[in-house]
């Protein structure tokens, strides 16, 4: 019986081609717009996490409350015992020490006197110990323009827009000036190496980048860091395993009545990101969602047009003596492999685009000028196990109730009726 229906959905060209290039174009549509929107939020998380968050970070208490002002007068100490305890009890993650700090960059001219300046947010990393994937992870050696990257102690990178207002160039020397962890002025000499422009106008208009080592010699930081971020080996956020390792954290490290225990924060705790990591379930649920229901409301008419369409056709089957049963469920049996058929065809093309936008991108960095908001400028669409089924429950179900809705006319046909159709 299945192939014979099969059988006539292809010779029957103006039966099944409509039919199916609809359904087709309706879940092509539902799987790019929930791989964009999935991809759109998840690119945001994860770009907050590398450059500030991380997956999670590791502070003490008090600085945790004051994390917005970037106090390294109450940072962390003894960080690297600390980091060894993380790598032994955590194997799982990857854990890095950072400092961020502000100050004022000062560029000298030949005579050593102040040609310009600017205020900084700077970055202590881990560039030159050959241990880490910092440089990796934040997309340095990538994002240079002009130079090279830092190969000794002393040599920084600053963003290209910057670097174009102070007036400098790679070679050049520039004076940090700020405030060391104990309170006093920090004034220390580095060497530009070379510029970077990440395409995010929050970190190009004024970022500088130093290893990690120059950064404690220079605010008299030593064993000592403003955090210690940790992130996931699969390379993206999971809120319940960052609880799970907050809370073992917390209750082994953290005490109450001491502000300079360390602290653990989950990414979704600092700078708003809530926002992001709630709104990204809800928001690509609820579009979709709306999404679905509106293509649901097109296949459903498509299949109910398509039943309407045969009654000359179903009034001939009923006059030859088929039972009315057995016409009905075999109208739903076509309706079932249109719907197969077209889901199948539209999330093969609704992938193709969907890797398509996910490998090379959409440059949106024109809508990006002057914007705060740490965002990509090429947003990705991300393709996850769901979008390769998600298409079929508006593609499958909207088709075969838009038949069932049409195809309960059979049972209200009387002969003649049947006889008067047939002579027209």
């Amino acid at each position: 019986m299945i192939q014979f229906l099969l059988k006539g959905l292809i010779r029957d060209k103006g039966r099944s081609l409509v039919p199916v290039m609809v359904v087709a174009i309706g879940v092509m549509l539902c799987v790019l717009m929930h791989t964009y929107v999935k991809g759109v939020m998840g690119d945001t998380i994860e770009l907050n996490a590398k450059f500030t968050t991380g997956h999670v970070k590791i502070m003490t208490r008090v600085y945790a409350d004051n994390m917005t002002q970037l106090p390294n007068d109450l940072a962390l100490l003894n960080v690297k015992t600390l980091t060894d305890n993380l790598e032994k009890e955590f194997p799982d993650m990857e854990w890095v020490q950072r400092i961020q700090f502000g100050g004022l960059i000062d560029a000298p001219d030949k005579t050593g006197n102040t040609k310009s300046q600017g205020p900084a947010m700077g970055m202590g990393l881990d560039l030159l110990s050959g241990n880490s994937l910092e440089n990796v992870r934040l997309g340095l050696s990538k994002s240079l323009i002009r130079g090279s990257m830092p190969t000794k102690p002393g040599e920084v990178l600053l963003s290209e827009d910057f670097s174009q207002k102070l007036k400098v160039n790679p070679g050049d020397k520039i004076t940090l000036i700020g405030s060391t962890m104990n309170g006093s002025m920090a004034i220390y000499n580095f060497k530009l190496a070379g510029t970077i422009l990440f395409g995010s106008p929050a970190l190009d208009r004024g970022t500088m980048i130093a290893d990690i080592e120059d950064v404690r010699l220079a605010l008299d930081m030593k064993d000592a860091a403003g955090e210690i971020i940790g992130f996931f080996n699969s390379g993206y956020y999971n809120q319940e395993k960052a609880d799970e390792l907050k809370a073992i954290f917390n209750s082994k490290y953290s005490k109450e009545n001491d502000e300079y225990s360390p602290k653990m924060v989950s990414l979704k705790e600092q700078g708003g990101m809530a926002f992001f990591v709630e709104m990204s379930d809800s928001l690509s649920l609820i579009i979709t969602t709306v999404f679905m229901f509106a293509m649901s409301l097109v296949l459903w008419n498509a299949g109910l047009l398509g039943g309407l369409r045969r009654y000359g056709e179903i009034g001939l089957r009923l006059a030859i003596g088929e039972e009315k049963g057995h016409v009905y469920f075999s109208m739903i049996a076509e309706s079932v492999m249109i719907g197969i058929m077209g889901s199948t065809l539209g999330t093969t093309i609704g992938l193709f685009f969907a890797w398509l936008i996910q490998t090379y991108g959409i440059d949106i960095g024109g809508m990006m000028k002057g914007a705060s908001l740490l965002m990509p400028t090429t947003v990705r669409a991300h393709i996850s196990p769901v979008d390769f089924y998600l298409g079929f429950i508006p593609g499958v179900i909207s088709t075969v109730i838009g038949t069932a809705l049409s195809g309960i006319g059979i049972y209200k046909r009387k002969t003649a009726q049947l006889f008067k159709e047939l002579e027209v």
